[in-house]
Order: structure tokens, then C-alpha cells, then sequence
């Protein structure tokens, strides 16, 4: 397991804490491949911790499924299968048109000029070959959206799934087209957004998670196959 390409790790509040936020970035952005087993002496040398704070926070990645514990081999990061993963699209779709069509309707002026700049920011990052840059960006989107949709309940929903949708937007970002493709329906969700039309905000969130989910299955399935 390479370290060289490892994020350096910031202070939160807690060394377990510290060390979850670690291990989650380094999963959500691929730094740890799925499947790839993640062996505690060696994290435990590269972090500068000891083990009782490594395993809380390995138990912690583990409810949140980004990690799995393997009879003799111990944690392994977690591996989508495409049944799961369709599964996980449906909810996006439902949960992210109702809240973009939430948004439209209830947003302040100040909020809609908020979710056009980080718009903004997307398009600045997509040339960005730092792929966390790319993820950070279409979050902040994310942010916007949800914290003006005036649904806390689906932003409680959509943010506790946040670290799973990563894994599978890095997946579907992966064929090279589907980045401008994504960029140009974000563009016009904005501007249905723009014009306080609910129902067409609604239908271009869905339908870009549907077109993700097409990208995603594709790579997925070849990956499968291979």
C-alpha cells in the first residue's frame, strides 16, 4: 500500500476523529481502491496512532459501510455491487428531485445566487486534475441545495448516504464524456432553478442521477466483467 499520494491529515477534535476523516477521504477519493484490504500496522505507523483509536474508527467506517471486516483478513474497503448501487441511485433520484424542486420554489434570491456560484466553481474545477477538487465542488453544490430546500429531513437522509454517493460519483465521472455531459444538466437545473420552475427542476435532477446511474452501470459492469 503506497502512502506517497496520501493526503496530509488536519487536527479535528478527537484523534478518532482525526483518523475517520483520514480513512473517509482517502476511500471516497480512491486513494484506497475497493476491495483493497487496509492493514492496521501500517496505518497505525503512517498516522502516528495507536490501534484502540484506529479500530474505533475503523467500527465507525464500518457502520457507514464504507468499510467491511473480513473473517482473517480484517477491514476491507467496501466493494458496490450493481444491484446495491441502483438501489442507492433510485433513492438519489427521488430524494434529489423533490429537493431541487423544493429549492426552486422556496429559495431566497440570495440562496439561488449562492447554488450559481458554486455552478461556477464546478465548471473552474472540472479542468482540475485533482479529482478531490472535482468531488469537493459538486458537494458544495449539494450543500446549497439542501440546506435552501426547507427539508431538513432529506438532508439529513441525503448527507448520512453523502460518502457512498461519492464512491459512485467517482465511478460515474469515470468514463471521460460523462463529466461534460453532467456540467451541461447541472447548467440547466440552474436555470430552471432561475426561473422558479419547480416541476422542470425537478425532472433535470432526476433525470441527471438517471444519466449518472447509466455511467455508473456501465462502469461497474465492466469492471465486473473484467
Amino acid at each position: 500500500m503506497g502512502h506517497d499520494d496520501l493526503p496530509v491529515m488536519s487536527r479535528p477534535e478527537t484523534l478518532r476523529g482525526h483518523v475517520e476523516n483520514f480513512l473517509k477521504e482517502a476511500i471516497m477519493n480512491g486513494r484506497f481502491a475497493p476491495g483493497e484490504r487496509l492493514v492496521e500496522r501500517e496505518l497505525c505507523d503512517y498516522l502516528k496512532v495507536s490501534r484502540p483509536p484506529l479500530r474505533e474508527a475503523l467500527r465507525k467506517l464500518e457502520a457507514e459501510k464504507l468499510i467491511v471486516i473480513v473473517p482473517h483478513r480484517g477491514p476491507v474497503v467496501a466493494t458496490l455491487g450493481i444491484a446495491e448501487a441502483k438501489e442507492l441511485y433510485a433513492l438519489r433520484g427521488l430524494l434529489e428531485g423533490f429537493a431541487a424542486a423544493e429549492f426552486a420554489r422556496l429559495a431566497t434570491n440570495k440562496e439561488i445566487a449562492s447554488l450559481e456560484k458554486t455552478v461556477k466553481n464546478l465548471h473552474k474545477q472540472a479542468s482540475n486534475p485533482d479529482r478531490r477538487a472535482l468531488i469537493e465542488a459538486k458537494s458544495k453544490i449539494y450543500d446549497v441545495l439542501l440546506s435552501g430546500c426547507g427539508n431538513h429531513l432529506i438532508t439529513e437522509v441525503l448527507q448520512g448516504l453523502l460518502t457512498r454517493i461519492n464512491l459512485l460519483r467517482v465511478t460515474s465521472f469515470s468514463r471521460p464524456e460523462r463529466l461534460h455531459e453532467s456540467l451541461a444538466e447541472i447548467d440547466v437545473l440552474l436555470e430552471h432553478i432561475k426561473d422558479r420552475d419547480s416541476e422542470g427542476a425537478q425532472r433535470m435532477a432526476t433525470l441527471h442521477i438517471k444519466n449518472a446511474e447509466s455511467a455508473a452501470m456501465e462502469m461497474l459492469e465492466s469492471q465486473t466483467s473484467s
